[in-house]
């Protein structure tokens, strides 16, 4: 996932990857408390992920605000 791609979908799809990638990140957690964890990396793919579709919801926001003042 990049932020090019994120940058085309909308505040609710992006919303709702937000919540996936969270749900995700939880389940990662998880596994690695239980020690069932068997692909450590995506730990940090998950939250660069998560990081940036904050970061492009932001921009969407900051840009909806300045367009409205």
């Amino acid at each position: 996932m990049n932020a090019h791609e994120l940058r085309a979908k909308t505040p609710d799809q992006l919303r709702d990857d937000l919540a996936a990638l969270k749900k995700e990140a939880f389940n990662l957690r998880f596994q690695q408390a239980t020690g069932a964890i068997e692909n450590t990396a995506r730990m940090k793919v998950v939250r660069r992920d998560t990081a940036r579709v904050l970061t492009v919801l932001n921009e969407k926001a900051a840009e909806a605000a300045g367009g409205e003042a």
